[in-house]
Formats: C-alpha cells, sequence, structure tokens
C-alpha cells in the first residue's frame, strides 16, 4: 500500500499547472519554512506528539538549504516579517 502512495505523490509532483508551468521553490522559500516552523514552535502551535514529526522535517529542509547553498556564500535566512506581539493580557482582552 505505501508504494501506491508513493506512486500518487509522484504523480502530483509532477504534474505542471494548467499554464504549462511547473511550481518553484527557492532557497530562500525553504529557508522563510524553516522560521514558520520555529515561530510556530516557540508560540506553542504543535501538540507534543507532532513535535518529532515537525522537527525531523525542520531538520531535513536545514541539512537540504545547507548542502545546496553556494559554496561561497552562507544559506539564505528565511523572509518572514518580524511582528511586535502583544503580551498575552492585552491579547485576552
Amino acid at each position: 500500500m505505501s508504494e501506491e502512495v508513493k506512486v500518487a505523490e509522484e504523480a502530483v509532483v509532477d504534474a505542471p499547472e494548467e499554464g504549462g508551468q511547473q511550481p518553484q521553490l527557492s532557497l530562500q522559500d525553504l529557508a522563510t519554512m524553516v522560521q514558520i516552523i520555529d515561530i510556530c514552535s516557540r508560540r506553542g502551535g504543535f501538540e507534543g506528539p507532532e513535535l518529532e514529526a515537525v522537527g525531523g522535517l525542520r531538520n531535513r529542509v536545514v541539512a537540504f538549504v545547507n548542502s545546496v547553498a553556494p559554496k561561497d556564500g552562507e544559506a539564505p535566512e528565511g523572509a518572514v516579517p518580524v511582528v511586535d506581539e502583544a503580551p498575552a493580557e492585552e491579547a485576552a482582552e
């Protein structure tokens, strides 16, 4: 059954969009995804049982970005805008 799922996932990945253009992801997008995972984790966005899967995904993405980043420069940083959060007391009101 896992082979069927794998084949279905590959079919979805290989299917072009309606405009005939493949979706694109940059190293910047992947670095931003890592930042989003970190932000959600700090804010308590994941339940305990989910943390292993989320952490594993984060580690794999970081390893990938670091392995394909240009050797003459650093790995890209995420581009999540910094938002000042209101203290919990003010947010509850």
